[in-house]
């Protein structure tokens, strides 16, 4: 089938060749049954692409299912998928096929197949290499027939090399690999889909049509879209069913896709950081520069004293005074053994000061619990008790802070 029937079949609009690069490897790898492992950002449109798969496969006549890994609680994911016994667990007053064996013959869609507990994951590459899965409780090998397609926003070579999926899995799915390209890099496509969603919802709610002016054209190709394909579409229906004026003008399209002050049209929503597993490395990481900045401090602490009383920038009875001030400018832990003694400079008969090497017992600590235990209290303070905020000044998650204050008795 050519790629602009698969458009019109499936509702697909754009001419991007990224886009018709991505059609045309479902439409080639559909006749086969080789796994896919479909990758793409959120809202793109990777369940679409299960659908042609299927649609254009031998099982199209057969059943197909959507699997959401990420909906499905972890104690409960193998029953879902592989069906259980009565009496597997507490709360299985009876049998249960899972969707493997009422997807036999058919298609199952595993969105967010990077969510998948490890444990699932060798499961179900068992399924994948042999057809055989064993239910929740029971001992019996069974057999099935299903082609498995793959979704994921994520990357997931890299949570391979965090040790949260198998290594083995990701080689089995990834047979044939099929991006979904974002929307902002198929801007020739931005407005076909827009002047599509508004007619529908126009359509659907009876309301005069929606045109937009030049600018705003300008603004809707050049935003970034992060929730891709599904946040134009909410942003066409609600400008069909709130705007008075249904032309529709950069400014007025301003209250819906947030734009940069100072005139920029493009601003990146925030991100989510991923944690990727690093979370106690992160502590220490966080404990070692603080010692290396206590201890680079010292030094240029050192530096400063020596060239004020060396340029005499401060009369000699201020020395000393000038001196404790530049101490209590750093920041040194609570219960800190740390101990200075500075040795005055002596006047000579020129008037001049003479330098003397200055004295200096340090005792300092080196126990990261107490570094720890610093650094907690001062991002406590900081953000006025409020958890939340302190733990990600801290740059851990806020459970690890509650057990780090429990653990340290603060």
């Amino acid at each position: 089938m050519e790629i602009q029937e698969i458009k019109q079949r499936f509702g697909i609009i754009g001419n991007s060749p990224l886009l018709n690069r991505a059609i045309n490897i479902a439409n080639q790898v559909a006749p086969t049954d080789i796994s896919v492992l479909i990758t793409g950002e959120s809202g793109s449109g990777k369940e679409v692409f299960s659908h042609i798969i299927h649609q254009m496969s031998p099982r199209k006549h057969g059943p197909f299912i959507a699997v959401n890994c990420g909906a499905i609680p972890e104690g409960t994911i193998d029953s879902e998928l592989f069906g259980h016994e009565k009496g597997a667990y507490t709360g299985a007053v009876g049998e249960r096929k899972g969707y493997f064996e009422t997807v036999n013959g058919g298609t199952i869609f595993l969105d967010e197949i990077a969510e998948m507990p490890l444990g699932t994951q060798a499961r179900l590459l068992r399924v994948l290499e042999s057809g055989q899965y064993i239910k929740v409780g029971s001992s019996k090998v069974e057999k099935t027939n299903v082609r498995v397609i793959a979704a994921t926003n994520v990357d997931v070579y890299d949570a391979v090399r965090n040790g949260k999926f198998r290594e083995d899995l990701y080689y089995r799915l990834n047979t044939v690999p099929l991006r979904i390209p974002p929307l902002r890099d198929r801007k020739e496509d931005i407005y076909l889909i827009f002047r599509k969603f508004t007619s529908d919802f126009t359509a659907k709610y009876r309301s005069p049509p929606i045109q937009l002016d030049e600018a705003a054209q300008q603004v809707l190709i050049n935003y970034t879209w992060p929730g891709n394909v599904r946040q134009l579409k909410n942003i066409a229906e609600q400008l069909a069913v709130l705007e008075r004026d249904r032309t529709i003008t950069a400014q007025s399209l301003a209250t819906y896709i947030p734009l940069e002050q100072g005139g920029g049209n493009n601003r990146n929503l925030p991100m989510k950081i991923e944690n990727n597993g690093k979370e106690d490395l992160s502590e220490r990481d966080i404990l070692y520069k603080v010692l290396f900045d206590m201890k680079r401090d010292m030094v240029e602490l050192k530096k400063l004293v020596a060239d004020i009383i060396e340029h005499g920038g401060v009369p000699h009875s201020g020395n000393q005074q000038v001196i404790n001030q530049l101490y209590r400018d750093i920041e040194l832990p609570n219960n800190s053994d740390q101990q200075f003694t500075i040795q005055q400079p002596v006047h000579s008969n020129d008037g001049n000061f003479n330098i003397t090497h200055a004295a200096e017992e340090v005792e300092e600590s080196l126990s990261l619990i107490e570094k720890e235990s610093d650094l907690i209290r001062k991002a406590l303070k900081k953000h006025k008790g409020k958890r939340k905020l302190a733990a990600h000044e801290l740059g851990i998650s806020e459970r690890t802070l509650y057990r780090k204050i429990k653990e340290l008795n603060l």
